[in-house]
């Protein structure tokens, strides 16, 4: 009995862990799309995911992507959007012809410091299923902006110096 209650709390004990398990992220790899309904339609990006890595407060807040139109027929982006307003796609509103291939850029906001994980989401004219594009990294405050300074520093709007 006492084997079988040892081997239950084992059990139960790896079952919470890997219950727990962050969740395997897609590789960051091109997608081809097409529509059932109009198999002339489809597209290419040369990637969906862009890591901006680590970038200083302020620094270069765009990336881009590239669409190739790999259909028979003109495609034409409907609309494209960031998931909040920190991030904002350009595009092309005129068509891309078969073979073209055009630059999106995407913006986001550099000010704000922290991790960040967002998406531009792209719908066309004539194909159902939007395609989702990616961006992520970690913007880092400048060394003057840290929010505890060291010992022996003062905050740069620290006025008079207190002795404790």
């Amino acid at each position: 009995m006492k084997k079988f209650i040892t081997l239950s709390a084992f059990c139960f004990g790896f079952a919470c862990v890997h219950a727990q398990a962050p969740a395997q992220k897609p590789a960051a790899s091109t997608t081809q799309t097409t529509t059932p309904a109009n198999p002339n339609l489809s597209y290419k990006f040369d990637v969906m995911t862009h890591d901006y890595g680590t970038i200083q407060k302020g620094g270069d807040p765009y990336c881009s992507f590239q669409l190739t139109n790999t259909g028979k027929e003109a495609l034409v982006i409907s609309e494209a959007h960031g998931s909040c307003g920190c991030t904002v796609p350009e595009y092309t509103k005129e068509p891309i012809k078969p073979g073209e291939t055009v630059t999106i850029k995407v913006h986001y906001d550099t000010n704000r410091v922290g991790p960040f994980e967002k998406s531009v989401t792209m719908t066309f004219q004539g194909i159902d299923t939007p395609a989702v594009l990616h961006i992520h990294g970690t913007v880092q405050a400048p060394p003057s902006e840290t929010p505890f300074p060291g010992p022996g520093t003062a905050p740069a709007s620290s006025g008079t110096p207190v002795n404790n």
